[in-house]
């Protein structure tokens, strides 16, 4: 068994394969990892250019498109590791990165997950949307970022050159504790794409594990590689994805006020998304909320393991105020003017 596997998942993504994954490998210097990527069923010839171009680099080949969590799951069943990185294909790494995140989840046995700081790739002094400085969420289960709330995405000035405890680590770029994926049966494969990490951090803080921001390590992500932020589809999946991740993990007693009131406030959204955005947008929240009501009865709860009666008493990972409320209503546009209480 090795100590760190560093696994790309990919999907027709040739070109940023070619841009990125030289950097990645020589940029992680540990002897004791290897970096693999696993092809979630591309069409393209990305297969046939990692074969002729990295034959050094192992392939995984799975026989069609699991979506973000199925992929993994099917790909780290193959692998023997103590720790995994899950590492998008547009991701851009500094030296010694990944041996960062691990030495820093070998001195903290408790941390299940952690992630690097995220900046943009297309704007490298900014933060990336993705992950940013550490996720958090609030009480009606959206989800922010130190560095990035909504669409407003800060400058780095250091400001957050702190290595803390988060709610979420960011799947861009998440270093993971494998015997903890495992113990919390890994990634959920009803999400398909988008948020399922959460879902996962979630439940390991259920197990009594800790999910951290690393800020020692810094990463550059494109983003939007796959499904871009304002696409339908993504917007589709992170309102179902939301609410299915609420229904799981939300102690029972908040479940139902938090989901009427979620119902409320994605309808104001979905309106808003309809002058901004059009039908598509308007249609794919709508959808959203349908398929999520159909599917509740079947989604497989975890509440039931949380070691604390609520998982909203820990002021400094979790927001018991609305963010959409402080963000839209009060104007607080960065995460340090936050009220949490």
């Amino acid at each position: 068994m090795i100590k760190t596997a560093v696994v790309i998942l990919n999907w027709n993504g040739r070109e940023f394969l070619e841009k990125f994954l030289p950097g990645v490998i020589d940029n992680t210097i540990s002897d004791d990892t290897e970096i693999i990527v696993a092809d979630n069923g591309s069409d393209d010839d990305s297969v046939e250019w990692l074969s002729i171009s990295l034959p050094a680099i192992r392939i995984i080949k799975l026989e069609k498109n699991w979506g973000y969590a199925g992929g993994y799951n099917r790909a780290l069943r193959q692998v023997e590791a103590e720790y995994y990185i899950l590492l998008n294909s547009d991701v851009k790494v500094e030296k010694g990165w990944s041996e960062k995140l691990v030495t820093f989840m070998e001195m903290h046995p408790r941390i299940g997950a952690c992630q690097p700081k995220i900046r943009s790739f297309e704007k490298p002094t900014f933060f990336e949307y993705a992950g940013a400085a550490g996720g958090f969420i609030d009480k009606l289960g959206y989800t922010f970022c130190r560095g990035r709330i909504f669409n407003t995405i800060e400058e780095d000035s250091g400001q957050y050159n702190d290595t803390r405890e988060i709610f979420w680590a960011s799947g861009s770029c998440m270093a993971v504790r494998a015997s903890a994926f495992e113990q919390c049966d890994g990634l959920d494969e009803a999400f398909f794409v988008h948020m399922e990490e959460i879902d996962l951090c979630w439940r390991m803080q259920n197990a009594g594990y800790i999910i951290c921001y690393v800020s020692d390590a810094v990463v550059w992500h494109v983003g939007g590689g796959t499904l871009s932020y304002d696409s339908p589809e993504k917007v589709y999946y992170n309102f179902r994805n939301s609410l299915m991740m609420l229904a799981k993990n939300l102690p029972s007693r908040h479940l139902r006020r938090t989901l009427f009131i979620r119902q409320v406030l994605d309808g104001v959204a979905a309106i808003m998304l309809l002058f901004r955005s059009g039908r598509a947008a308007f249609g794919a929240v709508v959808r959203a909320h349908n398929d999520f009501r159909k599917a509740r009865t079947s989604i497989k709860t975890f509440r039931a393991m949380a070691p604390h009666p609520d998982m909203y008493s820990t002021p400094h990972t979790t927001m018991n105020k609305s963010v959409v409320f402080e963000y839209y209503i009060y104007g607080k546009r960065i995460f340090t003017d936050l009220k949490w209480r």
